[in-house]
């Protein structure tokens, strides 16, 4: 699933392609990807114009005029792409999107399960996917201070704890397993038993990595790529993450996989060790 860095390369990527242009049709061509009733928001998008395309956590935020915003979630295989009207529509093309400029915005999903809904752009943040979100770790809003009483409070993991996007927002299996090796945690921690360094550690290096992957345009595990169908270049610079048997970088010991919170969890057995 697209982590808030491959979230935040493609709505870089909309933002230069789209924004500005009117909706002239839209064509719904599996509609369990709309929330609500499909009709209503094909009608509803008629005419408007994209003003912004913002990002809360992993939901991208299409802006219109007259108070309207679209709340698109990618999920697992979600991806948008530009083509001309005359280009063949692609297998797994759910939505189209009719451009002024005689170009479509496409949406392409091959297990179909990203979801788009509209909603008033002042009740956005009512939405209860979004209002129980956390801070975003690439803004002020996220604060050492603030992050080390939430965990202080937290009996889980730290890892389930920090997947959950209500301590903060952003993180997937993919970063939090990437976040812990560069913080010598282990993935089973409890979040009360960490030490004022460990969470000041573990706070610098999620806004480390977080930046780090954005500006390498996220992370291409599988079919991940932007709104010009780039892949990402992170994968690259990956230390743990699906190296299971290899050698941890920092000691040499293999690197191990386990089962954490349902998620395939990697890790190093000697510099991310329990506590005892």
């Amino acid at each position: 699933m697209p982590e808030l860095p491959e979230v935040e390369t493609v709505r870089r990527g909309l933002e230069k392609l789209v924004v500005g242009q009117r909706i002239t049709a839209v064509d719904v061509r599996y509609p369990k990807i709309i929330i609500g009733e499909p009709a209503k928001f094909c009608q509803t998008l008629n005419n408007k114009k994209l003003l912004s395309i913002g990002r809360r956590g992993k939901f991208l935020l299409f802006n219109f005029d007259q108070n309207l915003t679209m709340v698109s979630h990618l999920r697992m295989e979600g991806k948008y792409f530009i083509r001309q009207i005359d280009q063949p529509l692609e297998k797994h093309t759910h939505i189209i999107f009719q451009l002024a400029n005689g170009q479509q915005l496409r949406y392409n999903d091959v297990r179909k399960f990203g979801r788009m809904q509209l909603v008033k752009t002042d009740q956005v943040q009512n939405l209860p996917n979004l209002r129980k979100l956390g801070p975003e770790p690439l803004s002020d809003d996220f604060k050492l201070r603030d992050f080390a009483i939430k965990l202080s409070h937290c009996k889980k993991a730290i890892k389930p704890a920090l997947l959950d996007q209500t301590i903060v927002v952003g993180l997937g299996n993919i970063y939090v397993d990437e976040v812990l090796w560069l913080s010598q945690l282990n993935p089973l921690t409890g979040c009360n038993e960490l030490t004022a360094k460990q969470v000041a550690n573990l706070f610098q290096n999620i806004i480390q990595e977080l930046t780090a992957a954005v500006k390498a345009g996220g992370t291409t595990v599988r079919t991940y790529t932007d709104a010009f169908e780039h892949s990402g270049k992170f994968q690259f610079a990956l230390h743990v993450y699906g190296k299971e048997g290899q050698p941890c970088q920092r000691c040499g010991t293999k690197i191990q996989k386990i089962r954490v919170a349902q998620r395939g969890t990697h890790f190093c057995p000697q510099c991310q060790q329990v506590p005892s």
